[in-house]
């Protein structure tokens, strides 16, 4: 990946710093993308750049249609193209369908579903023949979890999304795919109210005989965005260790 440019939206944590780690361990540049945590987003930076990775960030709002704008004029005004993008940013409010208001939905969809499309199609502006597009879900998409109603509902979505692209996109060489995570060992699962029992599952083995870390996506992102991915399309790449077999 040595001169590849690649933005990882929500990149200062988690999976999304997982991500950016391992494609900037693999030669590209890495735009780190946030909201709010400007001292989470640099300290990822300055960790990047003592491995001797080039990274830099840039903050922007991935569900408004102006910052996305915004972030992808400052992108082409610096680096001039775009090589990979990684909608990883996600956000949701964990609520049964009867206790969530329209501003929760509103907000679940722009970030997770709304952000990823209009982001995808404002850089594919910037992207060459070869480039690639990975956006993020989970096993939620087509399971139904506890509370997980307008998050589960985006997930599928940015699904969808990624068909519709990975067509309308092919003609300009721009491969489209997802990478769908199960319950992954970081911060986010902190979110989920301890009575789900969601944090029991995602410490747990899976059938793979271990939990899942950020690492494993990310080594899975990076595959799907290198020359031998070519005719993988719009397609669901599970990373879960066979934990969703267990819940058919």
């Amino acid at each position: 990946m040595s001169g590849k440019i690649a933005l990882v939206t929500g990149g200062s944590r988690g999976i999304g710093k997982a991500i950016a780690t391992e494609l900037g361990g693999r030669g590209a540049t890495v735009i780190i993308n946030y909201l709010k945590n400007h001292s989470a987003a640099q300290a990822t930076v300055d960790e990047l750049e003592a491995a001797g990775i080039t990274a830099t960030r840039i903050k922007a709002h991935v569900g408004d249609e102006a910052a996305v704008e915004s972030l992808v004029g400052k992108i082409e005004k610096e680096f001039g193209r775009l090589d990979i993008l990684v909608n990883n940013a996600a956000s949701g409010v964990m609520r049964p369908a009867a206790e969530l208001s329209a501003k929760h939905w509103d907000w679940t969809l722009d970030i997770n579903a709304r952000g990823p499309w209009m982001l995808a199609v404002a850089a594919s502006r910037l992207m060459p023949e070869g480039s690639r597009i990975i956006n993020l879900s989970s096993p939620g998409s087509t399971r139904v979890l506890p509370a997980y109603f307008a998050v589960g509902v985006s997930k599928a979505a940015i699904e969808a999304v990624t068909r519709y692209l990975a067509v309308e996109l092919g003609p300009k060489g721009i491969a489209v795919n997802t990478v769908s995570a199960g319950f992954v060992m970081t911060d986010a699962i902190d979110a989920f109210p301890d009575e789900l029992g969601v944090k029991d599952i995602a410490s747990r083995p899976t059938p793979a005989g271990r939990v899942i870390f950020p690492e494993d996506v990310a080594k899975v992102v990076a595959m799907m965005c290198g020359a031998d991915s070519e005719m993988i399309r719009g397609q669901v790449i599970m990373v879960d260790g066979g934990e969703t077999l267990r819940h058919q």
